[in-house]
This record gives C-alpha cells, structure tokens and sequence, in this order.
C-alpha cells in the first residue's frame, strides 16, 4: 500500500477532481457534495488537530486551528505542503504514531481507516484514541449494489496495477464501529462521523 500511494501521489488529486482517467466518470452531484464536504470539514472547530494518512492535502487545507500532517509518502508532502502551507508535515507511520499521548484534540482522517483490514483498524483505533480525544473519520458511502469490503483493481497513468482493499460505509455502521459518537455528513458518495 506504501508503494501504491507514494507512486499514485502526483495524480491522486485527480480523483477528487475528476481530472486525467476519473475525467469520464459518472459521478452525478460529485462536485456538489465535494463542496458540502469541505464545509463540514472547515466547520469542525479550531483545535490541535493531526491529519492522519494526509495524502495531497487536498482536504488537511480545509481544517481550522494548529494541523500536523503525517503520512507515509513524503511525496504526498511534498503536494501538502503546497496545498495547506500553514500546516506541519511529518513523514510517519499512521499505525506507530510518532507523538504522545493526548498530543491533539482531535485526529481526523480522510480515506485511510477505509483501506485498512480489522488487525490494522484495531491497532490505527489504539494509536487514535492515545493521541487525541476525539476522532473524526471521512470515508465512503455504501450505495445500492455495491460490495460494502472489496478488493479493487486500481490502475495509475503509467499503466501500473495495484490490488488495494476498500471498505465502504453505512453511517450507523461507522458510529458503532469507532465505538460511537455522531454522523457529521452522509450523502451520496461520502460520509463523516466523529466519535
């Protein structure tokens, strides 16, 4: 998954965008929920915050307060700290934090706790809670038809393939999941729950 996401990092904010091979994708009201989402993102209150798996930054740049980025592909920095420049970015594995106890207020994470298999969500639970008081988890949505735990095929502009393990979401799902707390957003494509 290291390599997947480090090779993926100057394209990955096609996705968000549907730029490059997403550009075709029928994804209807897809912008307009993007926008819902980085509201509910800019409207969490401003506290301590560490942005785990940050990526891009494509969704760090909204949050409020003093953010510290990690990820494990400084190539992924290298894009955050363009797109969130009032940010501080580590280099770090998100299932071995590299901070103490209690160090944030609130962890928030976009797109990572969907990609992890029950050993690493216990483990990435485990450092989450150690870290902060509160966690904030952005993911995907279950929608009719779809498998809700898969393994997906994902192709990058060079022509590599990677096989990348995805879990998508009901709300209620999530909330009990990361031991309770609240839907923020659920829409069509994206959920977020704080717990």
């Amino acid at each position: 998954m290291k390599d997947y996401y480090h090779a993926r990092a100057p394209e990955y904010d096609d996705w968000w965008v549907g730029r490059g091979r997403f550009a075709d994708r029928d994804r209807p009201g897809w912008n307009e929920e993007l926008e819902q989402l980085a509201s509910v993102v800019a409207n969490l209150p401003p506290v301590r915050t560490l942005d785990v798996a940050c990526g891009t930054g494509f969704l760090t740049r909204h949050l409020n307060g003093e953010v510290v980025g990690v990820d494990q592909s400084e190539a992924m920095l290298e894009i955050a700290r363009r797109h969130a420049p009032a940010a501080e970015f580590v280099v770090g594995d998100a299932l071995r934090l590299p901070f103490d106890d209690r160090s944030f207020d609130r962890l928030f994470t976009s797109y990572f706790y969907c990609h992890l298999e029950a050993k690493d969500r216990e483990q990435f639970l485990r450092e989450a809670r150690r870290v902060a008081a509160e966690l904030v988890v952005v993911g995907s949505i279950l929608r009719p038809g779809e498998q809700a735990e898969r393994w997906e095929e994902r192709v990058l502009n060079d022509g590599s393939r990677w096989s990348v393990y995805k879990r998508v979401f009901e709300p209620e799902q999530l909330v009990d999941e990361l031991g309770g707390g609240r839907t923020l957003f659920a829409g069509r494509w994206f959920v977020v729950v704080q717990a």
